[in-house]
C-alpha cells in the first residue's frame, strides 16, 4: 500500500510495441530498466514509485530517460565456456556437429550410455555464431514473458541451451497454460534445444515437435485468444539403442530380446524420424584414444569456419525473405540452389533406391550437401558432397 511500483513480466515487447505505434516514451518499473533499456528511439523512464510518475507527468519531478549500452553486452558474450576440445575421438560426430551448426540441421545421436552424445550436444552452442542483436532481442523478449530473464540481464546474450526433462509434459514443452506461456521450444529460439533420453519421452509429447520443426514458429489457440511464439532451435535428440544400451556395441554384450528391441525404437515415428536432418551413430571412444594427451580442434576454430559458411549462406538468401540457412530452405528454393549433375543424379537414384528414403529425406540431403559443399568454398555440389551427406541418413 505504499504505491511501490513492481516488476512485471513481458516488458520488452511492450516497450516495442509502445515504439512502433509511435509513442515517445514509456514510464516503465524501475526493476525493468535494463530489459527495456536495449530498445532505442524511445525514452525509457524508470519510476520506483507512483508519486513519481505523477510528478513527472505533472513536470514537477525530471527523470532522465535510463539508456543501456547493450552492444557491449554483445560483445563480450563470444567467450568459450565448455569446448569441444574436450572430447576425445569422436572426430566424426564433430564434424556432423559443425556441418549440423552452419546449416542449421537437426540431429539425431544414437549410441550406448558413456559414448559421449550428452558432451557432443552441450558443446554445440560453442560453435554457433555469435547472436545478432535481432536475434538477442527476440531471444530476450520469450525469455522476458516467460519470466526467466536473469534480473541482472537486460539482453540475452549468449545461444540457450535448453534440456528439458524426458518426463514434461505437453505443454511444458510446445507451451500452453490459462495464460498461454512460451514452451522449451520457444525458450530454445536461436539456440538448441536437446532431447536425451529420446525414447523415455511421451510419444505424444514428441508427435507435437512436428510443427515447430516444419514452421519454426508454434501457434497455441484458447477459447478468447490465439497465440503464436517462435520456435526456430537446433533440435538434437539422443537415445540409446535398446533398453540395456549396448545393443551393436563392440566391448558390452547386448542382454534384450529382438522384440525389446524394436519395441524400444519404435517409440519413435517415421514422420519425426524423417524431419532429423542427421542421424549418427556414436560408438564407445576406444582405451587408446582416451588415454591421448592430443587435444582436437577447439570450439573456436570451428565456429570460425561455421561463420564462414553462414556469411555465404547469407549472402545466397539475401533475397528470400526469412530465410537464413540452408536448413530452412523450401522444396522451391531446393530446386534452385541445389542442382547437381548427372553422376550426382546418379548417385542420389541408387542411394533413395537402397535406402527407401522419402521425398522430404531427398531434400535434406540435398540441403546437408549444400552445406558441406559450402564449408569447401564450392559453388556447385560435387559428388564427394553428396556422399558424405548421404551416409548422415543411413539410421533412417
Amino acid at each position: 500500500l505504499n504505491g511501490k511500483v513492481r516488476g512485471v513480466r513481458g516488458i520488452l515487447s511492450m516497450v516495442l510495441n509502445a515504439r512502433s505505434s509511435g509513442k515517445k516514451g514509456v514510464i516503465i518499473p524501475a526493476e525493468n530498466a535494463l530489459e527495456a533499456g536495449v530498445v532505442d528511439e524511445i525514452d525509457i523512464i524508470p519510476v520506483d514509485f507512483l508519486y513519481e510518475a505523477v510528478e513527472f507527468l505533472g513536470e514537477k519531478r525530471h527523470i532522465e530517460p535510463f539508456i543501456c549500452e547493450c552492444q557491449t553486452f554483445l560483445e563480450g558474450s563470444g567467450t568459450i565456456g565448455e569446448d569441444l576440445a574436450d572430447v576425445r575421438g569422436q572426430e566424426h560426430a564433430k564434424r556432423a556437429l559443425e556441418i549440423a551448426a552452419s546449416g542449421n540441421h537437426n540431429v539425431l545421436l544414437k549410441g550406448p550410455p558413456g559414448s559421449g552424445k550428452t558432451m557432443l550436444a552441450k558443446r554445440l552452442t560453442t560453435i554457433l555464431p555469435p547472436l545478432s542483436f535481432a536475434e538477442a532481442i527476440e531471444a530476450t523478449k520469450i525469455h522476458s514473458i516467460a519470466g526467466t530473464l536473469d534480473e541482472k540481464d537486460s539482453l540475452v546474450t549468449k545461444r540457450p541451451f535448453r534440456a528439458p526433462h524426458h518426463t514434461i509434459s505437453d505443454a511444458g514443452l510446445i507451451g500452453g497454460g490459462s495464460y498461454p506461456k512460451p514452451g522449451e521450444v520457444s525458450l530454445a529460439t536461436h539456440g538448441v534445444l536437446f532431447l536425451d533420453e529420446l525414447t523415455e519421452f511421451k510419444r505424444r509429447v514428441l508427435e507435437m515437435l512436428r510443427q515447430p520443426l516444419e514452421d519454426g514458429k508454434v501457434t497455441i489457440a484458447r477459447a478468447n485468444m490465439t497465440l503464436s511464439y517462435p520456435a526456430d532451435f537446433l533440435l538434437v535428440g539422443a537415445y540409446n539403442p535398446c533398453p540395456c544400451g549396448y545393443f551393436g556395441d563392440r566391448n558390452n554384450r547386448c542382454t534384450c530380446t529382438s522384440v525389446q528391441v524394436n519395441n524400444y525404437t519404435a517409440k519413435l515415428s517415421g514422420p519425426l524420424l524423417d524431419r532429423m536432418d542427421m542421424h549418427l551413430e556414436i560408438h564407445a571412444v576406444p582405451f587408446e584414444e582416451m588415454e591421448a594427451r592430443k587435444r582436437g580442434e577447439t570450439s573456436i576454430d570451428i565456429r570460425n569456419r561455421v561463420i564462414n559458411a553462414r556469411k555465404i549462406q547469407s549472402d545466397r538468401f539475401s533475397k528470400d525473405n526469412g530465410v537464413r540457412t540452408n536448413g530452412n530452405m523450401s522444396s522451391k528454393m531446393v530446386e534452385k540452389y541445389c542442382q547437381v549433375d548427372k553422376h550426382g543424379r546418379s548417385l542420389l537414384e541408387t542411394s533413395v533406391g537402397r535406402l527407401g528414403l522419402s521425398a522430404r529425406a531427398y531434400h535434406r540431403i540435398l540441403k546437408i550437401a549444400r552445406t558441406i559443399a559450402d564449408l569447401d568454398f564450392s559453388e556447385t555440389i560435387e559428388r564427394q558432397h553428396l556422399a558424405e551427406a548421404i551416409q548422415y541418413r543411413r539410421l533412417g
